[in-house]
């Protein structure tokens, strides 16, 4: 009984969509005041729900997100991105793709492809990328953990091409730049010809677990065309975080 009531306090607080009250989820639940206020006070202590503003206002906790956010398949982050990914292709006429963070391994789990007919484009695969030399690993590497950096920046950082960054001295600067800027790119790293840009997605306070980026020929993605995508890649990259948690609590 008491596991019931909790989850049912979370379906009534994840069902809203907004901040609400302990006093507006006790109406809705119809259970007695001082149990709900004692269950409320499970959940907070829990890191279920929270008060992000201190007012007295409940939102499902990021605790309650990361469980569902791991639980997720690819499928599921998938469905809810992809047509904000199809949207982008078609506005930048690029190939856009979504990579995620699992497991120490940053896969390319989606990619959207332009509908113009007439336009070359690139398709850079599905799965595994290498975590020093791509724009995907790049931009969740440089906001992830000093220990999963450490992984990268002490591990073997093969040479693709003559492009490619294989110091420790070169990943540390290009880490603090993609901080800065919000968005990373990868000129030729991988394969001579092809370059790409890419842009963190955040999701809650978990940190970053995807990325979101654009990928083409060097001959259109040019220093200037890499910072312009890009910058529009992190209002993209904030869209597809909102929809991973609606998807995550509209799970719970």
């Amino acid at each position: 009984m008491h596991l019931q009531r909790l989850i049912h306090l979370l379906e009534i607080i994840a069902v809203v969509g907004r901040p609400v009250s302990a006093g507006e989820v006790q109406t809705a639940s119809g259970i007695p005041k001082p149990t709900c206020y004692r269950l409320f006070q499970t959940l907070l202590e829990q890191g279920l729900i929270e008060d992000p503003n201190n007012d007295g206002k409940y939102v499902i906790g990021d605790r309650l997100i990361r469980i569902a956010l791991h639980g997720n398949s690819d499928i599921d982050v998938r469905r809810v991105s992809a047509p904000l990914l199809r949207s982008a292709a078609t506005t930048f006429n690029e190939t856009t793709f979504l990579a995620r963070f699992r497991d120490s391994k940053i896969e390319i789990i989606h990619v959207e492809t332009p509908e113009d007919p007439g336009r070359a484009f690139v398709h850079p695969g599905l799965g595994e990328r290498p975590l020093h030399a791509c724009s995907c690993s790049k931009a969740i590497a440089a906001f992830a953990e000093p220990g999963f950096q450490e992984t990268i920046l002490n591990g073997t950082l093969k040479e693709f091409t003559d492009h490619t960054k294989t110091t420790r001295e070169d990943l540390v600067a290009e880490f603090d730049l993609i901080q800065k800027q919000g968005f990373a790119d990868c000129d030729q790293e991988i394969d001579i010809g092809i370059s790409s840009v890419a842009a963190p997605v955040a999701v809650g306070k978990i940190g970053v677990s995807f990325s979101v980026g654009a990928v083409g020929p060097v001959r259109r993605f040019g220093n200037d065309y890499r910072r312009e995508i890009g910058t529009q890649l992190k209002d993209l990259a904030t869209k597809i975080s909102g929809a991973i948690q609606l998807c995550n609590v509209g799970e719970v």
